[in-house]
């Protein structure tokens, strides 16, 4: 259905238990505060299954480079991917990392205080507790070195990052990481598809920054390109102890 994404951030705390669901492309860390894998695999599967059903009847979905109509009678994921690549101007694909991440995420916090999803960098988080995310970067000499600080009071959200030299994913630009903060894991993952797009070189950033400011529902956005970082929002990085 899509390709994956390779890359991963992390993020500090051992208080929950890690495992990993794999279905197809889909390939998700979990965190859980109890082993939620065998109802993970289920929801995965359900919601992969949901869109391939979807896409054999309307294959365009899965193809178009710009926003697609859905009809009333489309399944909600479908109809909120539809929606956050249209406030940004891109196919409805770009956001399916993350709606999957959000989706299951939402329905393993009914088993879970805390739950983390990761989707290949794409993450839908919702916490008791502060947490810190690494930031990776490819091969920005600040992957590794600087870290996001998200408030556990102000989860569930949604974060995302796109990059345009590392993984798998359609990015006309080249920027290290794009990360976008929101209160929707399928905004955030849209909205950093769409700035990665602008990102060529480090003096893009400025641009991105403005881009990102009028785009509905961020909380806030980080750029890496080089040595060079953008911020924007409300975001909070640290450095890493090395």
């Amino acid at each position: 259905m899509y390709e994956p994404r390779t890359y991963r951030h992390w993020i500090k705390g051992k208080d929950l238990l890690s495992f990993n669901i794999a279905a197809k492309e889909t390939d998700l860390c979990i965190r859980a505060s109890t082993n939620l894998r065998r109802k993970a695999y289920k929801v995965v599967s359900k919601y992969r299954d949901i869109l391939e059903r979807y896409i054999e009847r309307h294959p365009t979905f899965l193809t178009s480079l710009e926003p697609v109509s859905v009809g009333d009678d489309a399944p909600n994921i479908v109809k909120l991917m539809a929606e956050a690549t249209a406030r940004v101007g891109i196919g409805p694909m770009a956001s399916v990392a993350g709606a999957i991440a959000e989706s299951v995420g939402i329905e393993l916090s009914a088993f879970s205080p805390e739950i983390i999803v990761e989707n290949g960098g794409d993450i839908y988080l919702k916490s008791l507790r502060d947490r810190l995310i690494g930031i990776y970067a490819g091969e920005s000499p600040l992957t590794g070195k600087i870290g996001l600080e998200i408030n556990g009071e102000d989860t569930p959200l949604g974060i995302c990052t796109s990059s345009g030299t590392v993984g798998h994913s359609l990015s006309y630009g080249k920027a290290d990481a794009v990360i976008v903060v929101s209160k929707s894991a399928i905004v955030a993952d849209a909205a950093a598809t769409a700035i990665g797009n602008l990102i060529v070189q480090s003096n893009d950033i400025p641009s991105g920054i403005e881009f990102a400011q009028g785009i509905n529902g961020l909380l806030g956005v980080i750029i890496i390109r080089d040595d060079n970082i953008g911020l924007w929002g409300e975001v909070k990085i640290c450095q890493l102890s090395v």
